[in-house]
């Protein structure tokens, strides 16, 4: 049932508020850990829906250089699973509401331990995964213990994702369905609104499941179009470039950097908000 999960319980108050979300993409550990941890703690009240947390890996191949710059800034810092699992645990004990998703690589999960990482991920408190280089046909070793455990896993699908290959994704999928609105890397460009409502519609006809739209959105008026069709617009690329020109010569933030994060968040929540939708 889709409210037994926090991400569940988010996307039904959503719907009763008659609107669509905001989900904010950030790095863990960028540029360093407690500009994050501020970063992360001060989302929900600049208002993020949801939350996807990057998990730095040295070889994003699916984003573009603003998100591979993050990865490695955070790693540089020295951020590592284990602390991004520690900052979830530090955000939870002051939001138990928020939903957060752990967004990245199978490498870094598979180093850690499959296992381990699960449980330390529930521990911790995750509520959903997103691993972008593990296609549905691959997934079971993870997939599995994380469903067993009550962790959501969300897929991507994309406009190469046909009628025939949809219903493979959205079978495993749970939580929402994320859509990636362009072929290529992330922050780079963005779709036209009306691909994306045709996209999202061919979607409907086979899940129940929310359907979030990401890639391409920067401003305010952008994500009040993709609330205006989908269940959410995720915003990823346009946050991280506010955090890398807000670093000194030196890569260290300059004072007020969190702020200016939250101030853009707040800016696209109120575009979110704008857009009253009927929700499917």
């Amino acid at each position: 049932m889709q409210s037994a999960s926090r991400i569940g319980r988010r996307f039904d108050k959503l719907k009763k508020e008659g609107r669509a979300g905001l989900i904010t993409f950030v790095t863990a550990g960028d540029p360093d850990l407690a500009t994050s941890a501020e970063i992360l703690h001060g989302l929900p009240a600049a208002g993020a829906d949801l939350i996807e947390l990057g998990m730095p890996f040295s070889d994003p191949m699916a984003d573009g250089p603003a998100i591979q710059a993050s990865s490695l800034r955070a790693l540089k810092s020295g951020m590592r699973l284990k602390k991004t699992l520690t900052l979830v645990a530090d955000f939870r004990r002051e939001d138990v509401e928020t939903p957060v998703v752990l967004m990245g690589y199978y490498n870094p999960i598979y180093v850690y331990g499959v296992d381990r990482f699960v449980a330390d991920a529930v521990k911790s408190g995750v509520d959903g995964l997103i691993v972008v280089d593990l296609p549905p046909e691959e997934v079971d070793e993870l997939w599995q213990p994380a469903r067993a455990a009550g962790i959501d896993f969300i897929f991507l699908t994309a406009p190469t994702s046909d009628d025939k290959r949809l219903p493979k994704i959205v079978a495993r999928a749970t939580g929402f369905i994320y859509y990636v609105s362009i072929i290529g890397i992330t922050g780079t460009r963005s779709a036209s609104i009306a691909d994306v409502k045709k996209a999202v519609q061919r979607i409907r006809k086979h899940t129940r499941l929310p359907i979030g739209v990401g890639f391409g959105i920067r401003t305010p008026e952008q994500a009040a179009e993709i609330a205006a069709v989908a269940d959410a617009a995720v915003v990823g690329s346009a946050l991280v470039d506010i955090v890398a020109g807000g670093l000194d010569a030196n890569g260290k933030p300059k004072p007020g950097l969190a702020g200016r994060v939250l101030d853009r968040v707040a800016a696209l929540a109120e575009g979110v908000r704008r857009a009253r939708v009927k929700v499917a």
